[in-house]
């Protein structure tokens, strides 16, 4: 016997939906218009995703979100998501049906070499455009930033900064692994500082922890010696600190 789902009305609501059930009734089809639309055995394939994929470094395309604070980092960014054409302003974006990607918080993931930050955010970004979200991203390491930033002839640094600071979603990662001077330190306030203004959901990932304690050994850097006091300030402000630990996820991969 075959159930047809509709919508939440009861054929007693409406001498339309009374006529269809009858009919079917004629026909020995059970009729049930409060039953909930059935599921897909499968998944559809999601061409958001696949296209996701194309653009995440090869070993990350299978990253699953593992770390309780990322999932609920993903959860509070796609529930933040914003309707199709709710910008006044730019109602064209969205007009495809999905959600897109708007505001919400920021994450510092830090810890020891291989502990997963890089493997989460991409893992992250996976899970937000799967949950159906328009998702404009990019990511990019410090040190690539601060390359692609030095002038040279045919290029526009300052293009380049602008849009980097407005995607919708950045990755940033292993901040705090190339040499601190004044410059690198003027582009992380200015790319942090609109980042947090605006409220754009960004993944900063660094083997530092942030601040000197008293079990830190006084020959390991902080993040703070490389970055500054103005860049930790923007980062104390915008991110949610997760520390990521265990054995180095490459060591293990190889065994």
């Amino acid at each position: 016997m075959t159930t047809l789902a509709c919508g939440p009305r009861t054929s007693g609501e409406s001498p339309a939906m009374a006529w269809i059930a009858r009919k079917l009734a004629e026909r020995n089809i059970a009729f049930d218009p409060a039953a909930p639309e059935p599921k897909a055995d499968t998944p559809e394939p999601s061409p958001a995703l696949e296209a996701a994929q194309l653009r995440i470094p090869v070993d990350y395309r299978d990253a699953r979100v593992t770390h309780p604070d990322v999932a609920a980092w993903v959860d509070a960014v796609a529930g933040a998501a914003a309707a199709p054409g709710d910008d006044p302003l730019a109602p064209q974006f969205g007009a495809s049906g999905r959600r897109r990607i708007a505001h919400g918080p920021s994450l510092l993931l830090w810890g020891e070499t291989g502990a997963g930050k890089t493997h989460q955010s991409y893992a992250a970004i996976r899970a937000l455009t799967a949950a159906g979200c328009g998702v404009r991203w990019q990511a990019v390491k410090a040190a690539d930033l601060y390359g692609q930033m030095r002038p040279r002839s045919g290029t526009d640094p300052e293009s380049l900064l602008r849009r980097i600071a407005r995607t919708p979603l950045l990755l940033l990662d292993d901040l705090g692994a190339a040499k601190h001077s004044e410059w690198t330190e003027e582009i992380n306030f200015r790319l942090l500082s609109r980042r947090a203004e605006h409220h754009l959901p960004t993944l900063i990932t660094t083997n530092l922890a942030p601040l000197r304690t008293e079990r830190t050994d006084p020959r390991q850097p902080v993040l703070r010696d490389r970055v500054g006091d103005r860049i930790l300030s923007r980062l104390s402000g915008m991110c949610t600190p997760v520390r990521l630990d265990g054995p180095d996820r490459r060591y293990r991969t190889a065994a």
